[in-house]
């Protein structure tokens, strides 16, 4: 049972050793992209998804990045927009279609009355 201990104990420094390494190398990238690794931090499962700091944008930055939006809305609203249509001509009548339409009808109200009166 001693030797089972001995084995185990080498391999227990062994792990711990390698856990030290890789933790020595997760903080140098931390460092590398900026953000410090603090003692906290390391060795803690969770240190890789803890919350980033709030990102501030000044009024004038919004602005700038609205103008730029609606800029480009309007350059694609503008691309797929049919072509202005050009205003119809008013359309007239000629004398002689408006004298047709005034005979055509005096003709069925003549005929209309000419039936009514027959009715009564």
């Amino acid at each position: 049972m001693t030797v089972d201990r001995h084995i185990l104990e080498a391999a227990l420094i062994g792990y711990l050793h390698q856990r030290d390494q890789i933790e020595a190398k997760i903080a140098e990238i931390r460092r590398e992209l900026g953000g410090e690794a603090t003692q906290a931090t390391q060795g803690s499962p969770m240190s890789a998804t803890m919350p980033r700091p709030k990102r501030v944008m000044s009024a004038a930055a919004r602005r700038r990045i609205a103008a730029a939006q609606k800029k480009r809305w309007a350059a694609l609203h503008k691309a797929n927009a049919e072509p202005a249509k050009q205003p119809r001509k008013k359309r007239t009548m000629s004398a002689a279609g408006r004298a047709r339409i005034i005979a055509a009808t005096k003709k069925r109200w003549a005929a209309f009355h000419k039936a009514k009166a027959k009715a009564a």
